[in-house]
């Protein structure tokens, strides 16, 4: 893998690896989103977790830590903290008595509602230039690039 900047020739920046560029694009969307939900009282892994409940309410402590790019501890401390700002509820599993189910809240379920114009923003920031056709390119490459990694559906 060579090192090279944005602003040399085209040539050569198909020299940079892949991962690389989409380490690059994770870190940048990460840092964007993070300026957009740190006035909630969030990080963008916080706000992550919320969405993820948000499409799939009843999801176990490590079922939400899968789905949300983080190791079971940091998620048990993330929910921690995540109940004890009501943001979302937990209750017994009533098919398996040893584990808990979370779900949103109701203000949970507000804040992520007041975040999805600012993340929305980001989102089109990022895609700046791309038709309609290239934004679904895009997602469907990236989706396949992660089926091609992982056999777990995405959620």
């Amino acid at each position: 893998m060579s090192t090279v900047l944005w602003g040399e020739d085209t040539e050569k920046r198909r020299d940079v690896s892949l991962l690389y560029l989409i380490k690059q694009v994770e870190l940048a969307a990460r840092q964007a989103l993070e300026e957009v939900v740190e006035p909630a009282g969030l990080t963008a892994l916080q706000y992550t977790a919320l969405t993820v409940l948000q499409r799939q309410p009843g999801t176990t402590s490590a079922q939400l830590a899968r789905n949300s790019f983080v190791r079971t501890q940091t998620m048990a401390e993330m929910v921690a903290y995540l109940l004890d700002q009501g943001l979302i509820e937990r209750v017994r599993d009533e098919t398996n008595r040893r584990q808990y189910l979370l779900s949103l809240s109701a203000g949970g379920r507000k804040v992520v509602e007041s975040l999805s114009a600012p993340v929305a923003e980001v989102e089109g920031r990022m895609l700046t230039g791309f038709d309609a056709a290239e934004s679904d390119l895009l997602r469907a490459s990236l989706l396949r690039c992660r089926r091609s990694l992982s056999e777990a559906p995405l959620r």
